[in-house]
Parts: C-alpha cells; sequence; structure tokens
C-alpha cells in the first residue's frame, strides 16, 4: 500500500540513456569525480551483460535511485550470488523507503533467477546504510579486507 502524501516510485532496469544521471548519482556517492569516459565504457559494457543488473528508481518520472548487483557462480555457496555494488537514491529524497523497494525488486529478481544469497559490503563509517541494510535482513557474517593498488 502506498502513503497517499508520498508519489509513487517505479523500480525499471537501467538503459544506456541513464549513465549522466548514474554518473551523476555515482559521483555523489563517492564524494568525487570519477573518469567519466571509463565510467561510461564500463556502464555500457555492464549493461549488456547478463550477470550484472542495473536498476534506476523513478519518481514521478525522473530518476531518484540507482542499484547495480553483479552476479557470480560461486563455489562455496554451490550457486548464483549477487552482490550489491552500489546503491543511492538522493539525498532530498531519503526517508521515503525507495532503499527498502529497491531490495524488495532486487529480491524478485534474484527469485526469478535462482540465486542463493544476496551480499552487500559497505564502508564502516557509513553506520546508517549499514542499519539500513539490517532493517532489510541482512546480516554481518564476514569482514571485507582491502588493498589498495
Amino acid at each position: 500500500m502506498t502513503n497517499q502524501s508520498t508519489p509513487l516510485v517505479t523500480i525499471r532496469p537501467a538503459h544506456q540513456t541513464d549513465v549522466d544521471v548514474v554518473y551523476e548519482f555515482l559521483c555523489d556517492l563517492e564524494d568525487t569525480a570519477l573518469n567519466r569516459s571509463a565510467f561510461q565504457l564500463i556502464f555500457e559494457g555492464n549493461l549488456a551483460n547478463p550477470m550484472v543488473h542495473y536498476l534506476i528508481a523513478e519518481q514521478d518520472g525522473l530518476p531518484v535511485g540507482f542499484l547495480s548487483c553483479h552476479v557470480q557462480y560461486l563455489l562455496h555457496h554451490t550457486g548464483k550470488v549477487g552482490e550489491i555494488q552500489e546503491l543511492y537514491v538522493k539525498p532530498d529524497q531519503r526517508k521515503q523507503r525507495i532503499g527498502h523497494q529497491f531490495i524488495a525488486a532486487l529480491g524478485e529478481l534474484a527469485s526469478r533467477e535462482g540465486f542463493t544469497h544476496l551480499e552487500v559490503t559497505t564502508n564502516q563509517k557509513r553506520t546508517e546504510t549499514i542499519r539500513f541494510y539490517e532493517r532489510e535482513h541482512f546480516s554481518c557474517t564476514h569482514f571485507k579486507l582491502v588493498k589498495s593498488l
């Protein structure tokens, strides 16, 4: 059921025409200007890859969020695992359950495609993000270690 005062949000697959808004969203998410030409090449390549799912949230016909999920067949899970790589909702659109709708849409996709697990990694300093994923029934079961090259 939708709250009468909250505009309807739709979740749809991303298209090549979304590259500019996704670039803007991810530069904001990462708080940096990403390499635009490299970004576009990767975006276009991943759109053609059936193991990558890009979703756009729209409110009143305008993009307000982005989610990317990369899929792998992992030996230690003996199956297909989706990992959320990026999830972004515009700051002025947060607290409207758009993130919840993204996770629900991804859950439906995962069920259709037979995923065994959904995973996500986030920076430890993003405490609100961690609480969000915990509310969405993700559990902290592993540590991710990173080495910059």
